[in-house]
């Protein structure tokens, strides 16, 4: 059985840019899931399933989420899917919710291994700026809530270097607190 990764962070922490890394390199036994938001494709970097609020419903009524959540005036879901890779002994990344944890972790229990992706504030500031979606404003309180997160009973990735280190990082995490090779 595999076990679900479930990466988190600031926004502009750098978890698409890390995905879409792992998405690159073949990795046996590792797989990236695709999240379902009801927003826009053309909205974000994140490579995600773009669903209206009616599809969206439609899928969770006939239980094709394992998980779903509201954020940021959006709904996010993890297709059902992902539990068939996990029987299958595959492990997967999903790019989770830091407000979402608990439920991840009441779903999948000790198949879970949440990691937090961290970056230092000032990295954080320029990654912000550089995306141009916030204004000064919306930049500052998610520098405030960035720092007024504190992760617990996670492990923690530094994404203050290069995207290779991040992707090693993250890898030597996975293989190290699952003992095989992914």
């Amino acid at each position: 059985m595999g076990r679900v990764i479930w990466l988190m962070g600031p926004s502009g922490a750098g978890k698409d840019t890390l995905l879409a890394a792992l998405r690159q390199r073949e990795y046996p036994q590792l797989l990236v899931a695709h999240r379902y938001i009801t927003r826009p494709a053309s909205a974000g970097s994140e490579n995600y399933i773009a669903l209206s609020e009616k599809e969206f419903f439609t899928r969770a009524e006939q239980h094709l989420f394992t998980l779903s959540w509201h954020a940021n005036g959006f709904y996010y879901g993890i297709g059902a899917e992902i539990d068939l890779w996990l029987q299958a002994g595959f492990d997967v990344v999903v790019n989770g919710s830091r407000g979402h944890l608990a439920q991840a972790q009441a779903q999948y229990g000790s198949l879970l291994l949440p990691v937090y992706v961290q970056v230092s504030l000032d990295i954080l500031r320029q990654r912000l700026e550089k995306r141009g979606r916030e204004n000064a404003a919306e930049i500052a309180a998610r520098l405030e809530r960035a720092a007024r997160y504190t992760p617990k009973a996670c492990l923690t990735l530094n994404n203050d270097g290069s995207l290779l280190q991040s992707v090693e990082g993250l890898v030597k995490l996975i293989r190290t607190t699952q003992g095989n090779s992914a």
